[in-house]
This record gives C-alpha cells, structure tokens and sequence, in this order.
C-alpha cells in the first residue's frame, strides 16, 4: 500500500537543471576563469547542493576550494539563479500527479539539495505548496544527498519511521539514487 510519496525537486517536479547549469557556468566563467560543459555538469555535478557543486568542480580543475571562496561562489550563483527562477518551468505532467496524490489523500514531501526559497517560490507562483506536507531542503539538513539524512527528514514529513514501508522516491540524478538511505524507487 502506498503510503506517501517523496519527490526530489530539479528535474522532476521542475525543469530547472538548464538554469540551474546556466547559473554555474555563468559564475565560474566570471570568477574562476573557466566553463564547463552540460555534458561534464550532469556527468560530475548533477544532483549536489551548490556548495557540494562549486567544491568539486574547483578540485575536478584543480583550483582551491577553500570554504570562504566556495561560499562566496555559491552566494553569486544564486544570486544568478533568482534571476532566472520565475522562467522555471513544471516538468510536464508534474501538477496533474501532486494534485491526482493530493486528491487521493496520499501525503507527499520534497527531499532536495535546492534551497529552500527555491522550492518554495515556484511551487507558490504554480500554486502548488500548499498540496505538500513538507521540504525537506539543502537548508534544513547537515547532509545533502546522497546521505540518507534527506529521506529520512522527508518521511518523517509523511508519517513514517521507517521509509521500506509504503514510501516511494522519485530521483532523477545518479546522486539521489545512490542514497543508502532512499525509499524505493518510482
């Protein structure tokens, strides 16, 4: 028996991993000399939250990735994200199946490494939060994915302890698949 759903956000409930490169790019052509490809961003750095994202590409081009530096990168790419935020749009199909889950009183959540305004201005301006039980985001835990940490906020979210029993997860990057700690896949 199903028993909740928990979604991840970008590239699932909204087509926003175009945005999402764009702002990366944009960032490390200005303030670390260099671009990378959607090939080598989806490869390498899909699915981790922007601090994860920005150490691991400074390394991967062997560049230091010291704390302040990556915070201050972060901070610029969404800086440069916001701007782009409003044009996000819903993956096709997303608002039929919350509303359909929402209707058949079945509880969903969002576990994702996007912040939390992030989740929350574009699920409002499509009129679709309130038909959430709750986010879990890269601001409410110490672990991102692929550390269980996510999930498990995320069922609790939904009413269970122990995420084998009735919970599905909808990922769509090899980072959220890999969680030890991810309910089964849908």
């Amino acid at each position: 028996m199903l028993r909740g759903v928990i979604f991840d956000f970008d590239g699932v409930l909204v087509d926003s991993e175009p945005a999402h490169f764009e702002s990366f790019r944009l960032v490390l052509a200005a303030h670390a000399g260099f671009e990378i490809s959607f090939a080598e961003y989806v490869e390498w750095y899909l699915g981790l939250d922007d601090h994860a994202c920005f150490r691991a590409v400074l390394e991967r081009h062997g560049q230091p990735a010291e704390p302040g530096r990556v915070s201050d990168l972060a901070s610029q790419k969404g800086e440069a994200f916001a701007e782009i935020l409003p044009t996000i749009p819903l993956m096709p199909g997303a608002r039929d199946l919350v509303v359909s889950l929402a209707n058949a009183a079945v509880p969903v959540a969002i576990a994702s490494g996007a912040r939390r305004h992030e989740i929350e201005t574009v699920l409002r301006s499509r009129d679709l939060l309130d038909g959430f039980r709750g986010i879990v985001s890269a601001d409410d835990v110490e672990n991102s994915k692929p550390h269980p940490e996510p999930y498990l906020h995320a069922c609790a979210l939904v009413g269970l302890s122990d995420p084998r029993h009735g919970v599905v997860s909808i990922e769509d990057s090899p980072t959220g698949l890999a969680s030890p700690g991810r309910p089964a896949s849908g």
